[in-house]
């Protein structure tokens, strides 16, 4: 006679499970699998800025600059910003809404820094950042890759550090354009 358990059969179950006539075959004891290191998710976003490298990389990591193009949307600014530029130095800034609202502090140590072309950071929550600067022939491709944190959504996070840097191309760009218009006169 078979019974039934939620419409499978007990034999066919009974069939699955090791019997005595196995022993030794199959571990006695179930170790469970160790946890594995969480594993973030890396997040990339990119813009090609119409200007030389050197303009490029001096906007990049000056704090002067920093604080002009460092924000996600026009209600927010940056309110001061520090760089160190070299391995083991520090950058950080400070944004905040433009209403007083709000406000937070970004931080991190450099970890790797090839001049005009790459730096690397670790922010003081563990994440990392990933900057390559690449000449092209229509300016300098910016290609920042991220942690992404568990905070805002994939979506949100993508959204805002692209906006950042689209104001940040702009920026130089601007700065490109008014040095070469007061060259001219």
């Amino acid at each position: 006679m078979q019974q039934s358990v939620g419409g499978r059969h007990l034999s066919l179950l009974a069939r699955l499970l090791p019997t005595p006539a196995d022993a030794g075959r199959y571990p006695t004891e179930i170790h469970p699998i160790p946890p594995q290191p969480q594993r973030s998710m890396k997040i990339t976003v990119e813009t090609t800025v119409d200007a030389p490298l050197a303009d490029v990389w001096h906007a990049w990591n000056n704090p002067d600059d920093i604080v002009k193009w460092n924000a996600a949307s026009d209600d927010w600014h940056t309110t001061r910003a520090a760089t160190d530029l070299r391995v083991g130095g520090v950058l950080s800034s400070r944004m905040e809404a433009k209403d007083g609202s709000m406000g937070f502090d970004f931080a991190g140590t450099y970890t790797q820094i090839e001049t005009q072309r790459l730096i690397e950071y670790e922010l003081d929550d563990g994440r990392t950042v990933r900057v390559e600067f690449a000449p092209t022939d229509k300016g300098v491709t910016v290609c920042e890759t991220f942690d992404a944190e568990s905070t805002h959504s994939e979506e949100q996070q993508r959204a805002g550090w692209q906006a950042i840097l689209d104001r940040f191309a702009n920026h130089v760009t601007s700065l490109d354009r008014s040095r070469t218009s007061q060259n001219a006169g």
